[in-house]
């Protein structure tokens, strides 16, 4: 049966909102920001048409990293890489869901590079727009996330824009995918997030855990995402505070190590490992420790061999994954694994996966791997999009900051957090402060994904947001 479909029009909205704690991930400390929100109207060649959603936090400092660049322009970007992929995939008529994606993926990325715009900027733009005309069509269909991706509703198969899994059978490895219904939440610690409550001159006393301390006691995570800032005596002090904290937990727990390219190469980023195995207070949390997380700057980060440090950890590229080609690339260096976040794309996702499938076998081992990531994903449909797309790659742990630092709702007319909430009690709790995401023994309960769309039935209230403005870029 063909899914093809053609691109209507398209709605831009956006919102801000304000963090309950300061995030600090590389280069920036992060107070507020603002949401992007995107809706599709989709035509099948039967005639039906239907309306999708898809929402993304228009995040500075991550997708260009230039320090010449203000956090407003860096949403100009994004907002201009929304404009470009809609452009494009509103000439291209009639397409299956892959097929938009992959027929424009070329004609996009040198658009965007014609505006000063890098690969990963570019996926956003696309990104959203697929996740959007993606829900609208399970949505046209009555179909959930899990349930049309396992019949390749998208229509995915061996492209030239992936030569390198000519032949792969697409089909076969979406019908095997069994979605998880629960996930380990993979708690952020941030690098001015305070470790204990000596580390605070203040509090924001909302009835909700600050210090790493209480978020021990009120999540019960077990797994963990430290971030480091690229100065080895430094990080080695904060990481032996933080495994003093984590290390009092009888029950064992699991960590990855995020370098968000604050290292300038690898020799500097494996230097920081030998000091942490020298460190007695950090043998434990050091054993813990799955993989490391883009240490070395993007610039960088792809032209050196990474052999040295893999050796002792495997490394995944997270920031590094522009070009569509870029775990291709890092294969080579010694990189083992990449991030899935569905702000770069559900099609991106699913052609690593397949590439880990591909190499593993050929290699007669479970070599390559892929890690859920977050971007800080608000309640409502960016999270709940985000958990699907993780589910269905098998992924038991993903990172969420969003829960912790921005509050539930909050930013939200009250209807529609309690609307997320009839619709999601598994995934929501209901709290004196309103609905906000449920995390019981450091785990979310995410059965109710299976509802018609990409992981929502629901849509925001569009109404209580801005219409975004035609992006002011370059």
């Amino acid at each position: 049966m063909s899914h093809r479909f053609t691109l209507l029009e398209t709605e831009r909205f956006e919102w801000p909102f304000t963090l309950r704690l300061p995030f600090r991930f590389g280069v920036i400390t992060v107070t507020q920001g603002r949401q992007a929100v995107l809706r599709a109207r989709i035509r099948l060649e039967n005639g039906k048409e239907a309306w999708g959603v898809a929402a993304e936090t228009l995040a500075a400092k991550w997708f260009d990293k230039d320090p010449k660049l203000s956090d407003a322009q860096n949403e100009q970007q994004l907002r201009r890489a929304l404009e470009l992929a809609t452009e494009a995939t509103r000439a291209a008529g009639a397409d299956t869901a892959f097929g938009h994606f992959a027929n424009s993926y070329a004609a996009v990325t040198k658009a965007a590079a014609a505006e000063a715009l890098n690969p990963l900027v570019a996926s956003y733009g696309r990104a959203l727009l697929d996740r959007a005309m993606l829900d609208a069509l399970l949505k046209a269909q009555g179909l959930s996330f899990w349930t049309g991706m396992r019949a390749n509703i998208g229509g995915m198969v061996p492209h030239a824009v992936a030569p390198d899994l000519a032949g792969f059978d697409f089909a076969g490895m979406l019908a095997a995918q069994v979605p998880l219904q629960r996930l380990h939440a993979r708690h952020t610690v941030g690098l001015v997030d305070p470790i204990t409550a000596a580390d605070q001159d203040s509090r924001v006393n909302d009835g909700l855990p600050e210090t790493l301390e209480e978020i021990v006691g009120f999540y019960g995570h077990r797994y963990w995402k430290l971030k480091v800032g690229g100065n080895i005596a430094a990080d080695v002090d904060r990481l032996s505070r933080i495994a003093a904290v984590l290390d009092a937990q009888a029950t064992p727990y699991h960590a990855s190590l995020d370098g968000n390219e604050q290292y300038e190469d690898a020799e500097g980023a494996l230097a920081l490992w030998r000091a942490m195995q020298a460190e007695p207070r950090l043998a434990r949390l050091n054993a813990s420790i799955l993989y490391i997380e883009q240490p070395v700057k993007r610039a960088r980060a792809l032209e050196t061999s990474m052999s040295a440090l893999a050796a002792e950890r495997p490394v995944i590229i997270d920031e590094s994954d522009g070009p569509l080609d870029a775990f291709v690339t890092g294969r080579a260096l010694g990189y083992a694994g990449v991030s899935s976040k569905a702000c770069k794309g559900v099609w991106r996702s699913l052609v690593n996966l397949a590439r880990c499938r591909a190499w593993n076998a050929e290699e007669g081992r479970d070599r390559y791997f892929m890690s859920a990531e977050d971007l800080t994903t608000l309640a409502g449909v960016c999270v709940q999009q985000d958990l699907a797309l993780v589910a269905l790659l098998g992924l038991d742990h993903v990172e969420r900051n969003g829960h912790h630092f921005i509050d539930g709702f909050s930013g939200r007319p009250k209807a529609e957090a309690h609307a997320f909430l009839q619709a999601h009690p598994g995934l929501y709790a209901d709290t004196s402060r309103g609905p906000r995401l449920a995390i019981q023994d450091g785990m979310l309960n995410i059965a109710s994904l299976e509802t018609p769309g990409l992981g929502a039935s629901l849509e925001p209230d569009t109404r209580a947001m801005d219409v975004m403005a035609k992006a002011v870029w370059p």
